[in-house]
């Protein structure tokens, strides 16, 4: 028995160094590819490719009983209505609004994240860790969570201990479940326009007023944050957001927009609302000096300088679009 124990014991150290190796080296591989090809959103590496995976993520019927469960479940509830969850529950008005802006994960992840069609985070577990070219590090999931949180949702990072944050790993790594470490996930990487037509922002505000208002409100202040999120101003996403380039802001747009008419929009009319609401006031990112710290820095991040220059009528787009000859 103690032989056969030991064996087993061998084993399972042998299969754990194969596998942590194999985690390393794919790690390296993302790094490299990174720094060789330029930045996407957010400058995540494509994984490995791995055939046959389907967008199949385990129904939230069928969680498992006691607390893991539970933690999931509130994963669920925080990812799908985030700022109203975290606001609720802050010590004060003003502890909310400071913790979390007015937006959920499911205002761009629809359906918290279940959505095919809609930037899905099933399989996000099984992405991560991965270098990312705007840290110019590798990253964890609860790392990139805090990522957004602090971007997107324009608010605070969890603690590092904080059992929301658990909550939400477990979440998602419950709906990434039978997706293996590197896996190819064809519904990633699918919202940017990377060639965009020179945008006309006043086509692109009648355009709003024609199609977008209805949900967004006119003054783009929405109707809630899974029905209509806000798109500028306070409560929206700040300017180190991913989507406030131009290039993913036009790709969700049309891919996503208007809703039951997605893909019916020209990359001209993408471009044109896409440098409409980018050109809008929002809140501002601190700490545009230290993304980037290898290089790359995308040029069609609409900061407070190109939005003053679009008041101004001074912005150079083909410069912005890094279309100039």
């Amino acid at each position: 028995m103690r032989n056969r124990t030991t064996f087993i014991l061998g084993f399972l150290f042998f299969v754990s160094i194969v596998v942590i190796g194999m985690m390393a080296n794919q790690l390296k591989i993302n790094k490299e590819n990174a720094n060789e090809n330029g930045a996407p959103t957010e400058n995540e590496a494509p994984p490995t490719e791995v055939a046959g995976i389907a967008h199949n993520p385990p129904s939230m019927e069928d969680l498992p009983e006691g607390e893991l469960g539970e933690a999931i479940l509130r994963g669920y509830n925080l990812t799908n209505d985030t700022s109203t969850i975290l606001r609720d529950e802050a010590a004060s008005v003003e502890d909310g609004e400071a913790r979390v802006n007015q937006l959920s994960c499911t205002s761009c992840h629809a359906g918290a994240g279940l959505d095919e069609e809609v930037s899905s985070l099933v399989g996000m577990a099984a992405v991560y860790p991965m270098y990312i070219g705007r840290s110019g590090q590798i990253v964890t999931l609860e790392e990139r969570i805090n990522g957004c949180m602090v971007r997107s949702m324009d608010g605070q990072k969890f603690a590092d201990d904080d059992e929301d944050l658990d909550a939400m790993v477990a979440y998602l790594t419950y709906i990434s479940e039978g997706i293996p470490v590197g896996a190819e996930l064809p519904w990633r990487h699918q919202n940017s326009i990377d060639n965009l037509p020179t945008p006309n922002i006043a086509d692109g505000e009648e355009l709003y007023q024609k199609s977008c208002i209805a949900c967004h409100a006119a003054d783009g202040a929405g109707t809630g944050s899974n029905t209509g999120p806000k798109l500028w101003g306070e409560g929206s996403f700040n300017d180190g957001a991913g989507i406030a380039r131009m290039t993913k802001m036009a790709g969700y747009i049309q891919n996503n927009m208007p809703i039951g008419a997605a893909g019916t929009l020209t990359d001209q009319e993408a471009s044109d609302l896409a440098a409409f609401v980018l050109s809008q006031d929002r809140p501002e990112w601190g700490k545009h000096d230290k993304d980037w710290p290898a290089g790359g820095r995308p040029s069609d991040i609409m900061t407070k300088e190109l939005r003053q220059q679009v008041k101004d009528g001074t912005i150079n787009w083909d410069e912005v679009l890094g279309t100039k000859k």
